[in-house]
């Protein structure tokens, strides 16, 4: 079990390299059946301002597998809908909770809650990272080609939370790393930069506005929905502005003949990818969903122990 007892996860970099690769390795023992740890009146506090179905359910399952039990906390049954400061909730959760995952707009609620709370602090979802789906994300890639260094994946449209994390988690790996979308949409520069110091010089991280010269022999294909959570009222200026990004049959033939295609769901079909792509023999959609459940325990496991 990776050694991180009582550790918080707001961001990937949180996690060194190794103790990425050992909570991957955990989590494909724990999905085998290998090892059951259990946890027993251990709690799981679910904080979630976001609507949610994978990350909510999965943790959840999760939870329940290892022996524990979930409290859904979102904002229409405590407090914080109704403006209690963060720091004062964290402290109260703290009193009663073994730990929480926090499903939020901004990062820095999240870390405000982790300062004042001396529970793991898990990171479900932020407007600036999503370290959980892409646990899930590696472990689907390693399962499919038995290795994640030296691979390449391009992620294709907004430069978004799942972008970011994306980024972060293929070059903690030493996988290359290409993000195409349209200009004034890229991934922010400070990610970026974070990135490429990460990688270490073991493969190239790839910002650009071209998305063929992006997914050329690259082995995983990722999108996500071109407007997120928040940002509704841009969906329909977006569609023409990110359309030359969509996941087709085209642009998977311009990749690796081995090339597998994800996507973190939920999916506008038509849009970002097509139907075609979604169900076609390249996608590992589903088994990436599944995975969120074993990474999340893996992790849930390592933050208990």
């Amino acid at each position: 079990m990776p050694p991180l007892s009582g550790r918080d996860l707001l961001s990937l970099s949180d996690l060194s390299a190794d103790e990425l690769t050992e909570l991957l390795a955990f989590a494909t023992e724990l999905k085998a059946g290998k090892h059951r740890p259990q946890f027993p009146q251990k709690v799981l506090g679910l904080l979630f301002r976001k609507a949610s179905t994978r990350t909510r359910v999965s943790f959840s399952v999760a939870m329940y597998q290892l022996g524990g039990q979930v409290l859904d906390l979102h904002s229409g049954v405590t407090q914080v809908g109704r403006g209690e400061p963060t720091s004062d909730t964290a402290r109260v959760l703290d009193r009663y909770l073994d730990v929480v995952a926090i499903r939020t707009f901004d990062q820095a609620e999240v870390q405000e809650f982790a300062d004042y709370a001396s529970m793991p602090v898990i990171n479900a979802l932020t407007d600036l990272e999503h370290p959980c789906q892409i646990l899930a994300d590696l472990l689907t890639i390693q399962e499919e080609f038995g290795t994640l260094q030296g691979l390449t994946l391009t992620y294709l449209g907004d430069g978004n939370n799942v972008a970011h994390s994306l980024l972060l988690g293929c070059a903690m790996v030493g996988m290359n790393v290409h993000v195409a979308g349209p200009t004034g949409y890229a991934p922010a520069p400070a990610i970026v930069e974070q990135a490429n110091q990460l990688m270490q010089g073991r493969g190239k991280v790839l910002v650009t506005t071209d998305p063929e010269a992006a997914v050329k022999e690259a082995q995983v294909l990722y999108t996500d929905v071109w407007a997120s959570m928040g940002q509704e009222s841009e969906a329909g200026d977006r569609l023409p502005i990110f359309q030359p990004y969509q996941v087709n049959d085209a642009l998977l033939q311009q990749a690796s003949k081995e090339a597998i295609v994800l996507h973190c769901l939920p999916a506008h079909r038509g849009e970002e990818i097509t139907h075609d792509v979604m169900e076609g023999t390249a996608s590992r959609v589903w088994d990436q969903a599944e995975n969120r459940m074993h990474a999340q325990k893996a992790l849930l496991a390592s933050v208990l122990s």
